[in-house]
Order: C-alpha cells, then structure tokens, then sequence
C-alpha cells in the first residue's frame, strides 16, 4: 500500500468536501479503511508544505506523485484511494 499526502486548509470548502468524500467512501468499502492518509493543514505545517509543487488545496499525492490538485470528486477520491492500494 502506497502512503497518501493531503493538503487542505482548516477554511477551504472543498477541503471539507474531500473530507467527506473519503469518509463516506472509506464507509461503503472496507478495503479502503487501512489506507494511510497523512492530513497536512498549510498553514499549520508550511515547511513542509513548501516541499511541494502544488497551488489548490485539496491537493493528493501518493507516493510523492501529485494525482489531484483542486476541487474533488467522489470519483477523484477513488482514484486516489485504488491508487494508493496498488502494489
């Protein structure tokens, strides 16, 4: 399994909207719950948001390679999440 890095901010809407995507997804397929998503708010943690090339929250990365910059989908977080559960 391939670790996910997310990027959101605690005021962005469609950051709470990925959120619950993943929520509700991670609900409806238990093959999703052991998916290790490591959440980091820009603002709180800039040195390390600075480490990547990004400019929309939310913004995915799976193994360090970007796959979503911007507003989500349920359909976006399923890509991310298969993504991370390929070998």
């Amino acid at each position: 399994m391939k670790p996910v890095t997310m990027f959101v901010t605690s005021w962005c809407p469609y950051c709470k909207q990925a959120l619950s995507f993943m929520d509700t997804l991670k609900s409806e397929n238990p093959k999703y719950q052991d998916i290790d998503i490591k959440i980091i708010d820009e603002e709180l943690e800039p040195e390390i948001s600075k480490k990547y090339d990004y400019y929309y929250v939310p913004t995915y990365y799976v193994d360090n390679v970007k796959l979503h910059e911007g507003v989500p989908s349920k359909d976006i977080v399923t890509a991310v999440f298969e993504k991370a559960l390929e070998n």
